[in-house]
């Protein structure tokens, strides 16, 4: 049977890996993370920045980065000196440090996916600038680290070299194709085209499916100073966040406007929320689906509803689509206080393009809230109520 060449050149990348390492592995997952993130883009090349696919790879491998017991993800060939052993990733000091900043600042039990939290909080402006700059360097050393290591399963990713992505360029340099919201010029990308990003959209639960399968056979083979199974791989590798860091500045500005009067209205149930103690801050989009931290994806809900129906489900399309006047109605509201406004327009920026001027930005956005909630969930088989 003829396969569309989308899926034909998953297959040359699945098919052409000798494993020395996971990153080919890890390459797939990140651009699949990534397609599934942006739904809207459909029907053109699409250039991805190298960092924001190394700031996934911070998420990935930071279970395995345990300066006490480490996972290693590849061979430790000997230097030919004394007692010394090559890193089997290259990254591995970067992110090991990175980790161990991190836990001795937030002093909390460690947890498989706070790299996937860390992600998080980097990638919004107003929440990275709340740590300490030894943080934000070390974060910056560690994904410009994997940034390096990306281009090696990039260049090799069938048979050959650059069979099938071009050699990165900055995004300034490449005509014709789609950039991620937020991509700047001098960017390095690497460009996947529309045929495999429109395969990537098709087939994303499985490829996901199938990377974490081979992740977790891949490491079990590696030797390891300890005993591991699959299954223990596989449950750090499929770990999501739970709330780590409380949304005091979110809820703070949301209770100044209430106190002043300012009323919301609970998408779901349609309750009138006037009072600070009798709402909940709610994820429209999980984060037991995937980690959006961003305040679009953050409304007043009815707490009852939200803690005994919601949860962590997604509504389904026509509860979505009824609800959408809602959510424009609260994103104006978010636009009448300054700290919120600034806070809400920068982190829709980082997810979507083209929202407009003051008029039509809270509709516009709620339009393409309930688009990508409803993409994501489709794709990944969520459940629905």
């Amino acid at each position: 049977m003829f396969l569309p060449s989308g899926e034909q050149r998953l297959a040359t990348i699945l098919k052409h890996d000798t494993k020395t390492t996971s990153y080919k592995i890890a390459l797939l997952r990140a651009i699949n993370d990534v397609v599934l993130l942006y739904p809207a883009i459909q029907g053109q090349d699409v250039a991805v920045p190298l960092s924001r696919l190394a700031e996934l790879w911070v998420a990935y491998y930071w279970p395995f980065a345990d300066a006490q017991a480490p996972i290693y993800q590849g061979g430790r060939a000997s230097r030919g000196e004394a007692d010394s052993v090559r890193n089997d990733v290259g990254f591995r000091p970067a992110l090991t440090q990175l980790r161990l900043i991190w836990e001795e600042l937030v002093q909390l039990p460690p947890q498989p996916a706070d790299g996937f939290f860390l992600l998080t909080e980097m990638r919004t402006p107003r929440r990275r600038a709340t740590y300490p700059v030894t943080l934000q360097q070390a974060y910056q050393q560690t994904v410009a680290a994997m940034t390096k290591a990306l281009q090696m399963p990039i260049k090799y990713a069938g048979p050959g070299e650059w069979a099938v992505f071009d050699r990165p360029r900055r995004y300034g340099q490449l005509t014709g194709v789609a950039g991620l919201p937020d991509t700047q010029l001098t960017d390095l990308c690497v460009v996947v085209s529309a045929s495999l990003w429109e395969a990537f959209q098709r087939l994303s639960l499985y490829v996901e499916a199938l990377c974490l399968h081979e992740w977790a056979l891949f490491t079990e083979q590696v030797k390891q100073d300890r005993e591991i199974d699959r299954g223990f791989i596989y449950s750090l590798l499929t770990a999501r966040p739970d709330n780590r860091r409380p949304l005091s500045w979110e809820r703070n500005q949301i209770d100044i406007l209430l106190h002043e009067q300012v009323a919301f209205t609970c998408p779901w149930t349609l309750k009138r929320l006037t009072q600070p103690q009798h709402y909940d801050l709610d994820h429209l989009l999980p984060l037991a689906v995937y980690p959006v931290n961003e305040l679009w994806n953050l409304l007043p809900v009815d707490r009852t509803f939200n803690q005994h129906v919601k949860r962590d489900k997604v509504p389904d399309s026509g509860r979505l689509a009824a609800a959408e006047p809602w959510l424009a109605a609260a994103y104006a509201t978010y636009l009448r206080a300054p700290a919120l406004q600034r806070a809400v327009r920068e982190d829709a920026a980082l997810r979507f393009t083209g929202l407009g001027e003051e008029a039509s930005f809270a509709p516009a956005l709620a339009n393409r809230a309930v688009r990508f909630i409803d993409a994501v969930a489709a794709a990944r088989y969520v459940q629905r109520f």
